[in-house]
């Protein structure tokens, strides 16, 4: 069995499914995924950048014969890319190609929206549920906290000066390393590694992370290190990192959160 999994989305997207993707684990198999998200794929035999496919032209210009035929020589296409475009699956279905589509997000409302994102992608591969997504990394602990202040919506953002006031508190303990990703603004001292799995081996090492609801936030996760998650619009029963380690604490209204977190029950 030859199977292509093909799965979009940002950082966080792609670790909260990596057990629905494993699970789906073939003879050989490949997947392809955002091109930052490259280095995380470490269970399939060969993981590459969806742009470098040219799958994002498929459907735009006329089929590329060397895509088509890549696509053509898998038994099973399983994508969470294309899903909401008709005329996409239309195209792949002309084309003959084994493709099954699966929707990229939970949804926003009803039940099923209490249901961890990790079990939604798990459910729709026929899984069973609870499953942490982990990524392997040899590193030992090191005494440091990580602070990543940012994400991918400000307002889903603490304060940057009330994470400096909690980094002061820290350094009482332990050195505070600041973490920061080549989209985030700059940070004056911050740690910028650019390939996500050195990343998440250099998270390995700290003793403790703090941030926001975020891919890294997700990543520190994954490799095991003990997460405090910052949540504020976004709902933790679906979004939050798993891990036996992490603590998530949520807040209405998180510019009027305290530094001092032990006094909001976290």
């Amino acid at each position: 069995m030859r199977r292509l999994i093909i799965r979009p989305g940002g950082i966080g997207d792609l670790i909260v499914s990596l057990p629905a993707l494993e699970y789906l684990r073939a003879e050989y198999l490949e997947v392809w995924v955002a091109g930052p998200n490259v280095p995380l794929i470490r269970f399939a035999d060969r993981a590459r950048s969806i742009v470098s496919t040219g799958l994002d032209l498929l459907g735009v210009t006329d089929a590329p014969a060397a895509l088509v035929s890549a696509l053509g020589s898998f038994d099973s296409i399983v994508s969470w890319y294309g899903a909401n475009r008709p005329e996409f699956r239309e195209l792949v279905s002309r084309l003959g190609l084994p493709f099954t589509f699966h929707c990229a997000l939970p949804p926003e409302s009803a039940s099923e929206a209490r249901l961890h994102a990790t079990d939604f992608y798990l459910a729709q591969v026929g899984a069973s549920l609870g499953a942490i997504p982990s990524i392997p990394c040899k590193a030992a602990r090191e005494n440091f906290a990580v602070i990543h202040p940012f994400s991918g919506s400000a307002r889903k953002n603490w304060p940057l000066d009330k994470f400096r006031q909690l980094a002061r508190g820290l350094e009482r303990s332990m050195a505070v390393q600041w973490c920061a990703g080549v989209e985030d603004p700059p940070l004056a001292g911050a740690v910028h590694i650019g390939d996500l799995y050195e990343l998440a081996c250099w998270l390995a090492k700290a003793q403790l992370y703090i941030g926001n609801d975020s891919g890294i936030t997700h990543l520190a996760a994954a490799v095991g290190t003990p997460v405090l998650a910052l949540f504020g619009p976004t709902d933790p029963a679906v979004w939050a990192p798993r891990g036996a380690h992490v603590r998530v604490a949520r807040f209405a209204k998180l510019s009027a959160v305290s530094p001092q977190l032990e006094k909001n029950g976290c």
